[in-house]
């Protein structure tokens, strides 16, 4: 009688091991992913599908494809707002980012007497509820009851004029700058806070002065700080809407109710009960946003691995 031999343990074929899933880091992401799912990703997916579709007089809202999208692409409406907010955020984001840096520096250089009380007066304005920010604005800027009134009567003449049509986008711009310089300016404060002392200490024996420090050490440093708070701003930029809504009853003649992208599809829906068409001007500029937040962000990251 032959036996076969049992082959040695280490040429035994292991045997499949079952994992057990552990279910509790999803009932720990379950909460966020619930309020994720029901305020983010379900109002997107309603939107999208509202943009497919057209209220009609014959037929109630029928699906019509892509025709709300060509529709927008030659609505110059639409286009005048984008072009209208596309100029803010050129002339504006950078103004407010290089004063909020300067504001940064300037608190960090340990230079300052009372640097703390600077610290929360910037940051004031941010804490200042939006609403109430720009009704208090409004007021400083009315030119028949406000500061500029005042002024203008002063002089005689109207030497301050807010609400023209030349000025008001740098009337916006000027209340915009005023909120968030603050917050802005926190942001870079934090970064340059976690710069080690070494560095410094190293750039002090090799007799590097106080701009040398700032472009060789601090300003590398918040390289990610100033790309972060770039992409913020872009993303406010393109969905300007407070200032100009609240502002439309004092200057009714220069803000229009498509003066800014937002405006135009908040007027659409609850003016014009136009809501398909006003989730499709959302939709195209959720894209355009993302798009250029993205790109932003991706040179961004390719500068600080250099």
């Amino acid at each position: 009688m032959t036996t076969t031999a049992a082959p040695p343990p280490a040429l035994r074929t292991p045997k499949r091991r079952r994992f057990a899933v552990d279910q509790k880091g999803w009932l720990f992401v379950a909460p966020f992913a619930i309020v994720f799912a029901l305020v983010f990703l379900a109002p997107l997916a309603y939107s999208l599908y509202l943009s497919f579709f057209r209220e009609q007089i014959v037929g109630g809202n029928a699906f019509v494809g892509l025709d709300n999208y060509f529709t927008a692409f030659t609505d110059t409406k639409l286009w005048d707002g984008f072009l209208r907010v596309l100029l803010f955020l050129i002339i504006q984001v950078p103004i407010m980012l290089v004063l909020a840096l300067a504001a940064a520096l300037a608190i960090d250089s340990a230079r300052l007497h009372a640097s703390g009380l600077y610290r929360i007066v910037i940051f004031l304005p941010y804490a200042v509820p939006a609403v109430v920010a720009v009704l208090m604005w409004g007021y400083i800027y009315g030119d028949q009851f406000g500061l500029a009134g005042n002024i203008n009567d002063l002089f005689g003449a109207q030497v301050i004029t807010p609400f023209v049509p030349e000025w008001m986008m740098v009337s916006i711009g000027n209340i915009v700058t005023w909120q968030f310089v603050g917050y802005n300016m926190l942001i870079f404060y934090s970064s340059l806070k976690t710069i080690p002392g070494e560095l410094y200490e190293a750039a002090s024996l090799d007799g590097a002065g106080t701009w040398r420090t700032i472009f060789s050490i601090k300003l590398p440093a918040l390289r990610g700080s100033i790309v972060i708070a770039t992409i913020f701003s872009i993303i406010g930029s393109f969905q300007l809407f407070n200032e100009p809504n609240i502002l439309k009853p004092l200057a009714p003649n220069t803000i229009t109710t498509f003066y800014t992208p937002n405006m135009y599809a908040y007027n659409l829906s609850f003016a014009g009960q136009q809501y398909n068409y006003a989730a499709t001007v959302a939709i195209i500029m959720g894209l355009i946003t993302a798009i250029v937040a993205y790109v932003v962000q991706l040179r961004g990251s390719r500068q600080e691995m250099r």
